[in-house]
């Protein structure tokens, strides 16, 4: 599996046929200035955890060039389409449900958050509950983006039923769990052999760096990767 770190909570996975972009944040990222084509090129499936702005702007440009599947809650899938996406290229889901994407399987499910889109002039538009994305792959490990959220203690049952070991883990504080309490949720309910943090970094209120969470982990026998922006690691 082939992994690329966009920013944020922005990822692109490569595993089989499968080229997917998670959260693709790339218009508007601070932390991201190579644009969203290039991302964009060959990919087959866009999943998305929740609507804020500073996970699905950059969505509409690469279904639109890409022609790929959106994989996301009924509400966000409607609302793109609404804006100009393929209606017949999504895949729409909820929490506890499993969806088919051809090739690997995604299930929604909990996350402590919100979820709308700003728009201009104030107006926020409700975009259905907040999520974690589950993927299981034929030949890789499961993976597991947590999207936005807090520590809770039903991580316990995800492991449980979906034993992922590829966990990526949003640290930033403030709008998420911060690095020392991500590493607590890893540590206590999940069996990681690699997880990758995330939604740090990207603006002054959220925290820098990832290094409450390294010294969380350190003695865990989980591996953190640490992507440069922009770079393909192989997990």
């Amino acid at each position: 599996m082939k992994l690329t770190w966009y920013g944020h909570s922005a990822f692109r996975i490569e595993t089989g046929d499968a080229k997917i972009l998670i959260d693709p944040y790339l218009i508007g990222n601070p932390s991201w200035t190579g644009g969203w084509e290039g991302p964009a090129e060959g990919i087959t499936h866009v999943l998305l955890t929740h609507g804020h702005n500073d996970h699905i702007s950059g969505a509409l440009e690469v279904l639109g060039k890409s022609g790929a599947q959106l994989v996301a809650n009924f509400e966000i899938c409607m609302y793109l389409v609404g804006k100009g996406a393929d209606g017949s290229k999504i895949n729409p889901g909820n929490i506890g449900g499993t969806v088919d994407c051809g090739g690997f399987t995604t299930t929604f499910v909990q996350a402590l958050h919100s979820s709308s889109f700003g728009e201009d002039g104030g107006k926020n538009v409700y975009l259905g509950n907040p999520g974690g994305l589950v993927l299981h792959f034929p030949e890789d490990p499961t993976l597991y983006h947590m999207g936005d959220t807090d520590i809770f203690s039903d991580m316990a049952l995800i492991n449980e039923l979906h034993e992922p070991k590829i966990g990526i883990v949003p640290i930033g504080d403030r709008f998420t769990m911060g690095g020392a309490v991500a590493a607590l949720a890893c540590r206590r309910f999940f069996k990681f052999d690699t997880v990758v943090p995330c939604h740090f970094g990207t603006f002054p209120m959220i925290d820098p760096t990832p290094e409450k969470f390294e010294a969380g982990l350190e003695g865990s026998g989980v591996k953190v990767a640490l992507p440069k922006i922009g770079e393909t690691i192989t997990i």
